[in-house]
């Protein structure tokens, strides 16, 4: 069984014992200041913009989904609840639970007029 420990610890290279944090899933690795600066232009450049925090799930960790005045939203990974309500904190906008509150019609409204035929 040598070779699943070997195969276990290869990282994107291919060269043993290299780390590497995952991409996906609950456990993947974030660029939290890549998300910051994605989520302070899109607010900059939308109006009415407010934060929900969705829950992590089997297949992926905690997102914040920002959804402007016109149901336009984008979506990143956070990784905690704590993180997720802290960031929309910075960026000064109102911050929801989706689980509390759900999400606004004007989101499902925004995907029905820009559904992919």
């Amino acid at each position: 069984m040598a070779w699943w420990r070997r195969r276990k610890n290869r990282g994107a290279d291919g060269a043993v014992g290299t780390v590497r944090g995952r991409t996906d899933g609950p456990s993947m690795a974030i660029d939290h200041k890549a998300v910051r600066a994605h989520m302070e232009g899109w607010v900059a450049s939308h109006k009415g913009v407010e934060a929900y925090v969705e829950p992590a799930t089997n297949v992926s960790t905690t997102t914040v989904i920002l959804i402007a005045t016109d149901g336009e939203w984008t979506r990143r990974a956070v990784g905690t609840p704590r993180a997720g309500f802290e960031l929309g904190r910075l960026l000064g906008i109102p911050v929801y639970d989706v689980n509390q509150t759900g999400y606004p019609s004007r989101m499902r409204e925004w995907n029905r007029r820009h559904k992919k035929s």
